[in-house]
């Protein structure tokens, strides 16, 4: 045929290769790496990634991932509003829909942010495919590269992540055991901007910190909102855990006191279930404008389906009630790490303990390296997530973050049993071998205050 012909005179058969090809990619494990783009060589695995394939064998308790818990979800409800959306609203469901998002779900969320004190309309949230979309959104649309955006220290490793693809410079600021320090923040505002560079933001998770584990105090949220007035800097305030405090009310949002200077990220994935993929941004109106079209951009639209089911659940469900279930749950998971890392950790490390959320913040005894002993660690049959992993600097060596959610009480002490199992032979080779050691190096920013009640 003319087609095969015509294949043979270009060169090679499509199964082929020439030599000099051959040749070019002679003992490469990846062949396209000069095409690929430069901000690609900040694309790296995390340590997290790194521990999902290890972790989810069922002979290691992971005290690494930040899975909620769904096994309290009532299934039998969220089958029925599935069956009925699909029986009675199918062609619509599994349809393209608006790039904002469904009115109805959009109209919800108001509800749900009105519980932080936000009193919002529904044309100003857009909806995302998860906070992680929502965080991608808006650095795509505010950040070129170089620009600079401010994180607590630590930070959520998927933001840092974002942040890095799109060629940002990260700079961190202190936290303690009240969150975000103003006198930090202030501090690197101002040296950012005697340098030249240009701040675009401050990416800031006030509630039930992740990794940290750390809730912002109201004195500070003021202070953090009035030093960001000043400066005028922009802050982001991620909040998926803010309805999962164990003991008081939702703190009320940066978002609630300042409509302008505040963008708000929400998500259901912790309240209700991840594997729907629904978040929201709420956004001053003219930036949610710049929102729809990088969604449009992104994805179309987000999934129809997946809003439905979330849309129903809120019509025909007590959502407030299942919080609160959740809270008892993951309350009990809580004291039942901290009592376990009471009984059995060595007395020199010191760890938070966190008011609501996932995470306890850890903090070894000095001369142990959490990244350094995670292979051990996994040997003996437990996971976590080093410190390293939320900084932008590699800071953070002698800490680490064990999340509680997911595992039974009964795992989760058989976790810390594992954990401090292996920590207590560190200490001792580093007993024998002190004397032998290289001085080590300053971590520079530090890990949250772990004197925290």
């Amino acid at each position: 045929m003319n087609l095969g012909l015509g294949c043979f005179i270009l060169g090679v058969m499509p199964s082929e290769s020439t030599p000099s090809t051959q040749h070019r990619f002679a003992g490469r494990l990846d062949n396209y790496v000069d095409r690929y783009a430069a901000r690609t060589k900040g694309m790296t695995a995390s340590e997290i990634r790194a521990l999902f394939a290890v972790a989810s064998r069922p002979e290691v308790v992971s005290l690494a991932g930040g899975m909620p818990n769904i096994s309290g979800l009532p299934l039998d409800v969220v089958a029925s509003g599935i069956d009925t959306i699909v029986r009675e609203h199918g062609t619509v469901a599994m349809q393209y829909g608006s790039g904002q998002g469904d009115a109805r779900l959009r109209e919800q969320i108001c509800d749900v942010m009105a519980l932080e004190g936000i009193h919002a309309h529904p044309d100003d949230v857009v909806v995302t495919v998860g906070s992680q979309q929502a965080v991608d959104l808006v650095t795509r649309i505010f950040c070129d590269p170089g620009d600079v955006v401010i994180c607590e220290a630590p930070s959520y490793v998927g933001a840092l992540g974002v942040f890095r693809a799109y060629e940002c410079d990260v700079v961190h600021a202190q936290m303690d055991g009240e969150g975000l320090i103003p006198e930090a923040l202030e501090q690197a505002i101002v040296a950012t901007k005697a340098s030249g560079r240009t701040i675009k933001f401050l990416y800031t998770i006030p509630n039930y910190h992740n990794p940290a584990g750390v809730t912002m105090t109201d004195e500070r949220r003021q202070a953090v909102l009035e030093i960001c007035r000043q400066h005028d800097i922009l802050i982001l305030e991620d909040n998926p855990y803010g309805l999962l405090g164990f003991d008081s009310d939702p703190h009320r949002a940066l978002r609630a006191d300042e409509a302008e200077g505040v963008i708000y990220l929400g998500s259901f994935s912790k309240t209700f279930a991840p594997g729907f993929r629904v978040g929201w941004v709420l956004a001053p109106h003219a930036v949610r404008e710049k929102l729809v079209l990088a969604q449009e951009s992104a994805t179309l639209c987000p999934s129809n389906f997946s809003q439905m089911a979330i849309s129903t659940y809120l019509d025909k469900h007590d959502w407030k009630q299942q919080i609160k279930d959740f809270q008892q749950m993951y309350r009990e998971r809580r004291d039942a790490m901290i009592e376990a890392l009471d009984d059995l950790m060595p007395a020199s490390c010191t760890w938070n303990v966190p008011s609501g959320g996932f995470y306890v913040w850890l903090t070894l005894p000095p001369g142990i390296d959490a990244k350094a002993m995670l292979p051990r660690a996994v040997t003996a049959r437990v996971a976590y997530v080093p410190g390293t992993a939320f900084y932008a600097d590699q800071f953070g060596t002698s800490s680490m973050r064990l999340s509680f959610c997911y595992p039974t009480p009964e795992r989760i002490r058989e976790g810390v049993r594992r954990l401090a199992g292996v920590l207590e032979a560190e200490l001792e080779l580093r007993e024998t071998f002190d004397s032998f050691a290289a001085p080590r190096l300053s971590r520079g920013y530090e890990s949250p205050n772990t004197d925290l009640t």
